[in-house]
């Protein structure tokens, strides 16, 4: 890293208190003119140090200044209550990271865009829709679901609806006492866990399992997680758009909705791989990156 980027720490305002983020600086442009930036979210759960800042710091390998930040209530950033997944609080944290890179010398505040991997897609394309800055937006492996594809990723109405209730019981617990009730963030067998099975990105030191992630849930997340309707935002996204996604991974039928209804500017590829190796399998992620670097040189 040290001989093609530069890493920068920053810290902004985001939803209620200071973000902290690691910016991504091309080595050749750290004292250039102002140029273009993106702001890179990852997965639902996820610090910087993920997925997040894995892209991020390729983005700056290939020219653009890129910031990966931890959201309010996640590792090093400000905030209560800790690992609350709260998708519309996320999304006006990317919103003020867009805000923070155009107020920057160094970017060009009419040439930034955002990438969105998993839920982060979701949650940028709110941000864009809330009004958030942006001239561009890239999906990777766009986890994107409403109440109908709910039923069909969690086993059913009922299936919800149980973690409804957990997520409601766990809310009036904290409103009424102040304790945060916490389950794992993922877990191969404990069946309370946020994500249940073989998930080895997470649970792999060498990969997502990073000392900076807690692997933990507050409960009363379910609420605002099944809630969230990424489709919602769509006829708010007005900048050009590109999705890439695999048959083989999450919620391929999200995606091929969302960029079917989205009426701006837009593409949709289809790649070989897994959700999991959109994260950081390098052949996956170069393959996407190709896609994105594509879009983003072409639009920004």
């Amino acid at each position: 890293m040290a001989d093609r980027t530069e890493l920068e720490k920053i810290v902004f305002t985001g939803s209620g208190g200071e973000l902290v983020g690691n910016l991504f600086h091309p080595a050749a442009e750290r004292s250039a003119r102002p140029g273009p930036a993106v702001v890179v979210s990852g997965s639902w759960t996820t610090v910087k140090e993920q997925m997040a800042g894995g892209y991020a710091e390729r983005l700056a390998e290939a020219g653009f200044r890129a910031l990966a930040f931890d959201f309010h209530g996640y590792g090093e950033s400000g905030g209560a209550p800790r690992e609350l997944e709260e998708p519309e609080r996320k999304s006006i944290d990317i919103a003020a990271a867009v805000d923070y890179l155009r107020s920057r010398e160094d970017v060009a505040a009419d040439r930034v865009g955002a990438l969105g991997i998993c839920a982060g897609a979701g949650y940028s394309a709110a941000a864009a829709a809330r009004g958030a800055g942006l001239r561009s937006l890239a999906m990777v492996a766009p986890w994107l679901h409403d109440d109908e594809l709910l039923l069909e990723l969690y086993g059913g109405a009922e299936q919800v609806a149980a973690r409804r209730e957990r997520g409601a019981e766990a809310a009036v617990r904290y409103r009424e006492s102040g304790e945060v009730r916490y389950v794992p963030a993922v877990s191969r067998d404990d069946q309370r866990a946020a994500m249940v099975g073989a998930f080895d990105y997470y649970l792999d030191e060498s990969r997502g399992g990073l000392p900076q992630w807690t692997n933990r849930f507050a409960e009363m997340g379910w609420l605002g997680w099944l809630g969230f309707d990424a489709f919602a935002a769509v006829p708010g996204v007005t900048v050009p758009t590109v999705l890439v996604h695999s048959r083989d991974a999450a919620i391929p039928a999200g995606a091929e909705r969302f960029h079917a209804e989205l009426g701006a500017p837009k593409e949709l590829h289809w790649l070989p791989g897994t959700q999991f190796d959109f994260y950081d399998d390098e052949a996956t992620v170069t393959a996407a990156l190709d896609r994105v670097l594509a879009h983003f040189r072409a639009t920004l």
